[in-house]
């Protein structure tokens, strides 16, 4: 069997599945399975498939009619142009949250504390982009912070961070000039309508803290006063209807300069303050 024809069928396949984006994840599943860059699989599409590589990419393709999400299939996910090692235990890295770090990147910090840093995308992110800079990330999960601290490793960026499990600020001591966040903001009720690649194989402690999906904001904003400098930002990813809600909270707190932004779809998705 040629490349071109694995293709076809793995295509064929999926789309009878239903699974969105079809051809692009054989594609990508392809070339991985090839060892070959993406860019360039078009090359390789008239050779023949040796069995090993037939063989992965069977196992590939099997796991994404299991709506498994490319990135754990792959092991990997792209974000802000750098590679992030991504497992079951950890939220996969979505190109909207690079608003967020984009955000935390227009004013200068030198410390940085990230709340349920997860793959630590955000925290290595922005420590990658100010050579300048440490920071600390927490999450609630050990095997988040091991795979967190594993991205650190792979980006050569462990002497300027760390990272510790923490139940938000509850093993977190003295203040910083950053805090960011993109915490669980899903409602109990809107689970269910999560697509399966979400739903089935994130976890769901990084995805939903329940009931309203605020919890989290009510958390953050009451404590992160007391751990920011004078003048020092919050900064938190949201969900599409939560701007109001969460702007109030921050009122609340006592941030000045409060503000929320849209990502490129036009939905509310990053608020941030300065602390007085």
């Amino acid at each position: 069997m040629t490349a071109a024809q694995a293709l076809a069928e793995a295509v064929q396949r999926l789309k009878a599945a239903n699974v969105p984006d079809a051809a692009n994840d054989a594609r990508i599943l392809l070339a991985h399975a090839l060892g070959v860059e993406r860019s360039r699989l078009t090359l390789f599409l008239p050779d023949e498939v040796d069995p090993q590589a037939q063989a992965h990419y069977g196992q590939s393709i099997a796991a994404r009619l299991r709506r498994q999400p490319v990135s754990h299939i792959l092991g990997l996910r792209e974000f802000y142009g750098r590679p992030f090692t991504v497992t079951a235990d950890v939220l996969d890295p979505r190109p909207e949250t690079e608003l967020l770090v984009q955000t935390a990147l227009n004013a200068p910090f030198e410390t940085l504390l990230d709340l349920g840093s997860g793959t630590g995308c955000i925290l290595l992110t922005l420590l990658a982009e100010n050579d300048g800079a440490t920071g600390q990330g927490v999450d609630s999960s050990q095997a988040a912070i091991d795979v967190a601290t594993g991205n650190a490793a792979d980006l050569g960026l462990e002497p300027r961070c760390r990272f510790a499990v923490s139940d938000w600020f509850s093993n977190v001591r003295g203040q910083f000039d950053l805090i960011v966040s993109n915490p669980p903001y899903i409602t109990a009720d809107e689970m269910s309508e999560l697509a399966p690649e979400v739903r089935d194989w994130e976890p769901h402690e990084a995805l939903t803290p329940g009931g309203d999906g605020l919890d989290a904001y009510r958390a953050i904003t009451a404590s992160a006063p007391q751990h920011l400098t004078s003048g020092g930002r919050l900064i938190v990813e949201i969900g599409a209807t939560q701007a109001a809600d969460v702007q109030a909270m921050f009122g609340g707190a006592g941030f000045d300069g409060i503000t929320c932004l849209q990502d490129l779809d036009g939905r509310d998705r990053v608020v941030f303050g300065h602390c007085g």
